[in-house]
């Protein structure tokens, strides 16, 4: 036993001695007058560790692993500043910073081994600030994030809501969460993103091809969701927060308590938000909108000279009615199902007294549960660091919309998914930085519910990479290699003539899917080059290739889905997909003005596609599902060809020296998205997001006695007329052009130099326009025989109140 003992521990011991204590201290002053400036953060994002200055200026970090870091100091009122350091031993940076009204220098960590500073990294991404999210209103995160140029977003009301990058959405972007992809069968447009806002600190986008670094899917992009960091060592704090929005009465809280002992961390997190029915200028109040969400999240850690490790739990749990659309022929009013005694429900007009009411689920919801572990960990070597990530997640899926059933879960997706991400990154030397790595994700799907629309399935996937990034004084080379294996298992499903599961084959057994083995691979990359000519202009060109597996879905489906009318069937032969992009890029940051373009050329081949089928004896093929009482449907198969998207983004920025107080940001977005070889009723691909224009300009005052970091701002989204659609089955219509006014203001509410509380007010859609955004898939429900206009239009003027409370139990 003593042995055993001895070689447990040996390993430690040799660890623990060969790295030594290592620490990095300074102070921070303004570079004008030398004061020492209280409360700046001081970060290392590789090792998550920080600080924060006391009252004289000082800071201190302890146990860094030795190796190359950047830090990053920033606080508000000042530009932000990042070095490079070289931890061996003990090492001293002090700083001296300059007043700004915005940071000018970005950090990410989002398709790279290592924190690297944005305007070095050739490949487009853009940063969604905690100020921002914080002074803009949303109903859910990916809302939040539809601001940023080349962002959008297909909604089902207010809560649910898919991500576009540049045209492309589903299971061509990758959502990154607690440091592993988010897995939630997001194959379909009533799938959501399972993720609490008010738990995300700061937002990377990544735009173009990323299966570099995260394999399969991340063939348009990336968002990367990013906690806030761990608090500076001796530190326990917290906030509570509530919010309040007038449209849809929603009511929201978020409890959160952070502390760090000694390198001990933890971070907890309750959520709970409620919305009745929403309303808009033509529809008044839109029956069954309305949502509930609770949940949960907790991290617990260790932050020692050897690296760190962290573990975070989360549960997210939505329950949600679905908004079906259906109107009364006579009065237009909105149709909603009740449940009756017997086998079937009623239908009939939705009452008014419970459009305000909250946790209102008459028999046509959804319940989604979500709970996560993620396990990541750092450890340093001599010659560098090896990260190793686990995850494991657990999605459940439930739909109760079959009118024959009543309150019961018809669809029941459960899956199950554990991820893997190990990689190493070797010691930075000569401005040379290597990293190489393995990824991938084992998945198993299960169906428990009484309809099938795809099989059960199982996937295993598994990537091998290499990055490197070399830099020559202002040019900065990067690039990098993968390969991929997808192995895709569908499985075999008997049901009998009523759409019923059977354990297997028999009389009378009907095989609804059959067994199939599908396996992909795939060769990704990149190369790019950002140049900096000065201190003000900069440059960068990148080339990438992506790679993306067929979904479950595509290669396997047979049935119709409910909430559309279509009977989808996939084809277990398809082929992965594969792109070429090239992007270009040119800027400018100056203590006046700040603009950036980009323009970008993604050309996919084997683009995955439905097509609707025809019947032999002429028209549409029509199928019919037995295990669902519904109206039989058109046939639609998933097929292949080739596409091409284009497009450009534009940032303009007005923050003039001599006018600190000023902001004035603008931005400019379009993309063009063809199929090849088609004619023009399906030349363009369906859902293309129109061109786009924000406008916003903000008055700052960020000193004073009362208010700090006080604002006011007032902004336009010009959304343009998007008549560049797929019409041929007439399941998509032009969309006219529409402008939404919005407005904000807030700040922090001080008492002898002490945040009692900070308040943000904003207004979205003020002059209350009713308007459907090409992206809404209840544009195309029911039409009102009243008024004439076809659909769900989306939500009217809504005033959002928040209140943070900030709880300093230890500073």
């Amino acid at each position: 036993m003593k042995k055993k003992y001895i070689w447990i521990m040996l390993p430690v011991f040799v660890y623990n001695t060969a790295v030594s204590q290592n620490k990095l201290q300074g102070k921070i002053t303004d570079n004008k007058n030398h004061e020492a400036l209280m409360g700046v953060s001081v970060y290392i994002p590789d090792v998550k560790l920080g600080a924060v200055t006391d009252s004289k200026g000082q800071y201190t970090i302890k146990n860094i692993p030795q190796g190359s870091y950047l830090v990053i100091v920033s606080t508000i009122g000042y530009a932000s500043q990042v070095k490079e350091i070289t931890i061996k031993e003990s090492a001293t940076l002090n700083f001296e910073m300059s007043h700004a009204v915005i940071g000018l220098r970005e950090v990410i960590v989002t398709g790279v081994s290592s924190a690297t500073e944005l305007q070095t990294n050739p490949v487009p991404i853009n940063i969604v600030s905690n100020r921002s999210l914080l002074q803009n209103s949303a109903t859910n995160i990916i809302d939040a994030i539809a601001i940023i140029p080349g962002v959008s977003q297909m909604t089902l009301g207010p809560n649910i809501s898919k991500p576009f990058i540049r045209g492309l959405g589903y299971n061509r972007v990758v959502t990154i969460n607690d440091g592993v992809r988010q897995e939630g069968q997001q194959w379909f447009d009533e799938f959501g993103e399972e993720i609490d806002e008010f738990s995300v600190n700061k937002v990377e986008i990544l735009k173009g091809p990323a299966s570099l670094s995260y394999g399969s899917d991340a063939m348009a992009g990336v968002i990367n969701m990013l906690a806030a960091p761990p608090l500076p060592e001796g530190q326990v704090k917290g906030d509570i927060l509530a919010n309040y929005q007038s449209n849809n009465g929603l009511l929201a809280s978020s409890f959160n308590l952070a502390g760090n002992n000694n390198g001990f961390i933890w971070d907890l997190r309750y959520t709970n938000k409620m919305a009745h029915d929403y309303k808009n200028k033509y529809d008044g109040y839109v029956a069954n909108s309305g949502y509930t969400e609770n949940n949960f999240k907790a991290l617990f850690g260790i932050n020692r000279k050897w690296g760190y490790s962290h573990l975070t739990l989360s549960l997210f749990n939505l329950k949600l009615g679905i908004i079906e659309g259906a109107r009364d022929s006579a009065t237009g009013k909105f149709l909603q199902h009740f449940l009756i005694n017997g086998p079937a429900d009623s239908l009939g007009i939705a009452p008014d007294d419970g459009f305000k009411k909250y946790n209102n689920f008459p028999v046509i919801h959804q319940h989604v549960r979500h709970y996560k572990a993620v396990f990541d960990n750092s450890f340093a070597f001599e010659n560098g660091r090896l990260n190793v990530r686990l995850g494991f997640q657990q999605n459940h899926r439930q739909e109760a919309n079959n009118l024959m059933q009543g309150d019961v879960f018809n669809n029941y997706f459960f899956l199950n998914t554990f991820n893997y991400d190990t990689r190493y990154i070797f010691r930075e030397k000569n401005h040379t930085e290597i990293s190489a790595g393995i990824n991938g994700m084992l998945q198993n799907s299960e169906n428990r519910g009484t309809a099938f629309v795809i099989p059960e399935y199982s996937i295993f996937d598994i990537g091998v990479f290499g990055i490197a990034k070399k830099t020559f004084g202002k040019l900065s080379l990067s690039g990098g290699l993968r390969f991929d294996n997808r192995t895709l298992k569908g499985k075999e499903l008997w049901v009998d003539s009523m759409g019923r599961r059977l354990a297997g084959p028999g009389p009378g057994a009907i095989a609804d899917f059959t067994p199939y083995m599908s396996k992909f691979t795939g060769v990704s990359g990149s190369l790019g080059a950002a140049y900096n000519f000065n201190d003000i202009y900069y440059a960068k060109l990148n080339i990438a290739r992506g790679y993306r597996a067929p979904t479950a879905a595509e290669s396997g489906a047979n049935g119709i889905h409910d909430g559309t009318p279509f009977y989808e069937i996939g084809d277990h032969s398809l082929k992965a997909e594969s792109s070429f992009q090239l992007d270009a890029t040119f800027g400018a940051s100056s203590k006046d003005v700040s603009f950036e373009v980009t323009g970008f050329v993604n050309k996919i081949n084997n683009y995955i596609f439905a097509a609707k089928l025809e019947s032999v004896f002429g028209g549409d093929s029509i199928r019919e599902d037995p295990a669902l009482a519904l109206t039989p449907g058109p046939a639609f198969k998933y097929v292949q060809g080739n596409a091409i998207l284009s497009g450009a983004e534009l940032i303009f920025t007005v923050h003039p020296a001599s006018i600190p107080w000023l902001n004035f940001d603008n931005s400019f977005s379009f993309v063009s998205a063809i199929q090849k070889n088609q004619p023009d009723s399906t030349k363009y691909l369906p859902f293309t997001p129109p061109a786009k224009y924000r406008g916003e300009l903000k008055l700052i005052c960020s000193k004073g006695k009362t208010i700090r970091n006080g604002y006011i701002k007032i902004g336009v989204d010009y959304f343009l007329e998007q008549n560049k659609v797929y019409y041929k089955y007439g399941n998509e219509t032009v969309t006219p052009a529409y402008a939404l006014l919005n407005a904000g203001a807030g700040g922090d509410i001080c008492v002898h130099d002490k945040t009692i509380f900070s308040v943000y007010i904003y207004g979205s859609n003020l002059t209350d326009v009713g308007y459907q955004s090409n992206m809404s898939r209840l544009k195309y429900t029911d039409v009102n025989n009243v008024t004439g206009r076809t659909g769900v239009f989306n939500m009217g003027r809504n005033i959002s109140f928040k209140l943070i409370i900030p709880i300093g139990i230890k500073k």
